[in-house]
């Protein structure tokens, strides 16, 4: 992990990486002449990224453009994602970033993408510890506040930390050890962590979460997390649920290997991101009442998995007539939602891999949103989702659709109609809550099969910043 450091003064033999609005702001960058006039000569035209590559030191310009302001942090993000593969390739471990717009928001963002892009996973390689990996970035603005330099540390640490969580393999993360990393996160961030045990989960009557763990010999556990200052902003907690499938086989409705099952072990991400959050959001001390609720199973086919035709009583209390066991996510995700109205939250939050309804909708370059919240809070999520690039598309959630998951022996159904699988999966979940409650479906980008830009392959550790932003913007109201 790179560490962001806010220093005062450049120098002249590190490898450079510049931010500016002008090409004529090189002047202030100390350099070879001849390498200034080219990198000057490079930014004139359409380019907004310049390199020079001399005397064994790299100097790498992004120009910032006029537009939409969205679109400048993103591209700034993604330019700071290719100085760090051209450093990492180099072999540097130290490098400094002059930033010259006066725009601390624009410096940070390059940073974010240097931190981001620099992640590897390398738990499993037997040469993991030779691989030299950028270590510390200086970086050198009079704008950027050195809090906000730590909080932007915080915040990519705790990305990362969600993608180490994604990336395991269930060889090594099955439900119980889920909760054992939960714990020690909670220990080292500062929020507190209880696990249920599978005899606490039967006493509490969690039929959904119990029935996708029939299959497996490894038990389940539902995890509550929760960080509450002394006097929290908000009088109701947010509710944040994540998804907690560290294995995914389909069930007895068995998925095919190629493309599928192959890298179910993110089925998880959901839990990962909640994860992550709560890590950052202790570092930070933010000042609200937050809760997280991770119930955690993997999904086998096992002597006694439940089957296609069975009825399932929830934690609610309700019936469910289990379509298929592919749908175990949301049987999960059901009795976290009733088990949490006992804190009766201002709102409530699924995060999940879902549906691939969701990744067909709309691919890999967003998330889908969709809920009974009002629509001011929905809008809240998508300010937030546009503001880091963790972009979300509302879907039309009309109570015609609701008809889709009605059952003829049972209160309802696990799976709706062919159409629409991402929003008759959402309407499922509504029904174990009676409070605004918001949908988010990552299974377009939990987990990519080759990079995009700082967003690599693998585990994206999406939702941490995503959540971050809403409450920062929650609390600041």
């Amino acid at each position: 992990m790179v560490n962001l450091h806010r220093s005062t003064r450049p120098t002249a033999t590190r490898d450079t990486l510049v931010l500016l609005t002008d090409p004529r702001q090189l002047k202030d960058v100390a350099m070879d002449a001849a390498d200034r006039r080219y990198l000057a000569s490079r930014l004139q035209g359409e380019d907004s990224f310049a390199v020079s590559d001399a005397q064994g030191r790299l100097v790498m310009v992004h120009r910032v453009k006029a537009g939409d302001r969205q679109r400048q942090l993103e591209l700034a993000r993604r330019a700071g994602s290719d100085m760090a593969d051209r450093l990492n390739a180099a072999k540097a471990t130290e490098a400094q970033l002059i930033g010259l717009a006066n725009d601390p928001a624009l410096s940070l963002s390059l940073a974010e993408g240097v931190a981001l892009a620099s992640y590897t996973f390398r738990k499993y390689k037997s040469n993991g510890a030779k691989k030299h990996d950028l270590e510390k970035l200086h970086v050198i603005d009079p704008a950027v506040d050195a809090e906000d330099l730590e909080e932007l540390n915080i915040l990519c640490s705790a990305t990362c930390t969600a993608r180490d969580l994604v990336n395991e393999p269930v060889s090594f993360l099955t439900a119980p050890q889920l909760s054992a990393e939960l714990r020690t996160l909670g220990k080292a961030c500062g929020f507190q962590v209880q696990v249920l045990d599978k005899r606490q989960i039967e006493a509490l009557g969690m039929g959904g979460l119990l029935a996708v763990n029939k299959g497996s010999i490894d038990p389940p556990t539902f995890n509550v997390l929760e960080w509450k200052p002394k006097k929290p902003l908000n009088k109701a907690p947010v509710v944040l649920i994540g998804k907690g499938v560290v294995y995914d086989t389909g069930g007895l409705s068995l998925k095919p290997t190629p493309h599928s099952m192959d890298y179910m072990k993110c089925d998880m991400a959901g839990a990962a991101a909640v994860a992550g959050a709560f890590a950052a959001i202790a570092q930070l001390e933010l000042p609200l009442h937050v809760v997280g609720l991770i119930p955690a199973t993997d999904n086998r086919p096992g002597g006694n998995a439940f089957a296609p035709g069975d009825v399932i009583r929830m934690h609610s209390g309700a019936t469910v007539e289990v379509m298929n066991s592919d749908a175990e996510g949301r049987m999960i995700l059901a009795d976290a939602l009733s088990y949490a109205e006992r804190y009766k939250p201002e709102v409530v939050v699924t995060i999940a891999t879902l549906t691939g309804a969701a990744a067909r909708a709309i691919g890999t370059q967003g998330s889908v949103i969709m809920g009974t919240a009002p629509d001011n809070v929905m809008a809240a999520w998508e300010t937030a989702g546009a503001a880091v690039h963790e972009r979300l598309a509302r879907m039309p959630f009309w109570e015609e659709y609701d008809s889709e998951i009605d059952s003829d022996i049972a209160d309802m159904k696990n799976l709706g109609g062919d159409l629409a699988g991402q929003i008759t999966a959402g309407k499922f979940l509504a029904r174990f809550t009676t409070h605004p409650f918001v949908h988010l479906d990552i299974a377009g980008t939990a987990f990519l099969h080759k990079r995009e830009h700082y967003r690599l392959k693998g585990g994206t550790g999406v939702g941490v910043r995503l959540f971050l932003r809403y409450l920062k913007n929650l609390a600041s109201r």
